[in-house]
């Protein structure tokens, strides 16, 4: 039978979410987990794959178990087992077909920047102290969802078929001393979200024009997009999927 485990973390001890040799995921934690308590091996296959020091408040993974599961019984004791940078929400039975990562309709991210120094934000948001023109930065946003193809976001060197993106959400919020980017596409590329915010935090500062966006999406060089932000102000909020 094929589950999906919905789960959530903070990435700062962890070098992502894919097993790497030598290195702590959070995919090789998960799986020791299950391995152990379900007293066969486990392997699991994630929604995504979040780099190093990156959270999610929201992932979905699945794995098969020849057993009914009894979530009431496991959730809690995965969760007492599991590290506290770790915690599982549910466990769902699906169609035994079902896959967590081809079968996400939608990806919802968020990037969290803070005005104003503060140590309990230390490895969960970016500092940056600079005055930011939100108003001109979501400006900028509303043009990301005129185009497909974003390959100037992309991670160069990487292994993809198609540089296209359905985008269907992006905007700034303020809270405060928070300044929040939502972003919601059916896919992303490697490091997109980084770099599209390192770009509007350019025109935020008044060193590009709103309009100078269109050049560099449709350049399609990375070298003309802005710098990529640090990745522990990055969560993965949402995941969908047409069954759940």
């Amino acid at each position: 039978m094929r589950y999906f485990i919905k789960l959530a973390y903070n990435g700062t001890p962890y070098h992502g979410w894919q097993s790497q040799p030598n290195a702590s995921t959070v995919q090789e934690t998960l799986e020791k987990a299950l391995t152990l308590l379900f007293k066969t091996k486990i392997e699991i296959v994630g929604a995504g794959r979040t780099d190093a020091g990156v959270h999610a408040k929201c992932m979905f993974a699945h794995f098969d178990f020849v057993e009914s599961i009894d979530k009431l019984y496991w959730i809690p004791k995965l969760n007492s087992f599991l590290p506290k940078e770790i915690v599982i929400y549910d466990i769902i039975q699906v169609h035994d077909e079902a896959h967590a990562r081809f079968d996400a309709n939608q990806r919802t991210y968020e990037y969290h920047i803070h005005t104003f120094k503060d140590p309990f934000y230390k490895d969960l948001s970016w500092y940056h102290a600079l005055p930011l023109d939100v108003e001109k930065m979501n400006e900028a946003s509303k043009i990301l969802m005129e185009y497909t193809d974003f390959e100037c976001f992309s991670k160069t060197h990487t292994d993809v078929f198609t540089f296209n993106c359905k985008i269907t959400g992006a905007f700034w919020t303020l809270k405060s001393n928070q300044i929040i980017f939502t972003i919601s596409a059916d896919r992303f590329l490697r490091n997109m979200v980084r770099a599209i915010v390192g770009t509007l935090i350019q025109i935020g500062l008044g060193k590009s024009e709103v309009q100078h966006l269109r050049h560099i999406i449709e350049s399609k060089k990375r070298s003309l997009a802005g710098f990529s932000v640090p990745a522990h102000g990055l969560y993965l909020t949402d995941i969908k999927y047409p069954y759940l």
